[in-house]
């Protein structure tokens, strides 16, 4: 399943997944795929949004028992707080190609969260949040291009982007219709229930 994990190149016809969509090795093209049921299918669900999100395990288990003490729908408020993630919104507002590459641009120091430097990506954003590239960081060559990449991919609508300020603000918490990735977070909510 394509998890958009290169970050541009995932929207074109060099994807790995559109070439080559069969299990590696030998015999991958004529080995036959077994039906996952179950804890099988639930296991992979979860596994899929770990490595989508780049989050380990227990960050993932985490954020669910946070999820789950919270009033409302667990597997909605289990995306929430992954959308959430600094090196998330990094990624989703255009300063990076890829959830990998708005890591390493936190760690490195060159974002800013309401002016203040912030280099942890697990940081949570808040309603009106503003995250910035630092000053000495706004010439940066992947930076630029990737905001100029971003005009074909667009923004999500609680994420405002200010491409020439090299500016983004949080509008709203991310709702479910928001998250646009083939996600069944019902299955790992039934996963963790056991």
């Amino acid at each position: 399943m394509k998890l958009f994990l290169k970050g541009q190149r995932c929207f074109t016809e060099k994807c790995a997944v559109e070439k080559r969509n069969f299990v590696p090795g030998e015999h991958g093209r004529i080995m036959r795929q077994r039906k996952l049921i179950g804890y099988g299918l639930q296991l992979r669900e979860k596994q899929k949004v770990k490595r989508m999100y780049g989050v380990l395990e227990n960050q993932f288990r985490r954020y669910f028992k946070m999820a789950a003490r919270r009033k409302g729908v667990t597997g909605t408020l289990l995306l929430q707080f992954l959308e959430r993630r600094l090196d998330n919104v990094v990624y989703r507002i255009g300063f990076a190609t890829s959830r990998n590459q708005a890591r390493q641009l936190v760690r490195h120091g060159h974002v800013q969260v309401n002016g203040r430097k912030v280099n942890v990506p697990s940081f949570l954003c808040s309603k009106d949040d503003e995250i910035s590239i630092r000053e000495k960081s706004r010439k940066n060559p992947f930076i630029l291009s990737s905001v100029e990449s971003m005009a074909g991919r667009g923004v999500p609508s609680w994420l405002n982007l200010e491409g020439e300020n090299l500016k983004g603000q949080v509008l709203e918490l991310p709702s479910r219709e928001d998250i646009q990735a083939p996600i069944e977070e019902s299955l790992i909510v039934e996963l963790y229930s056991k």
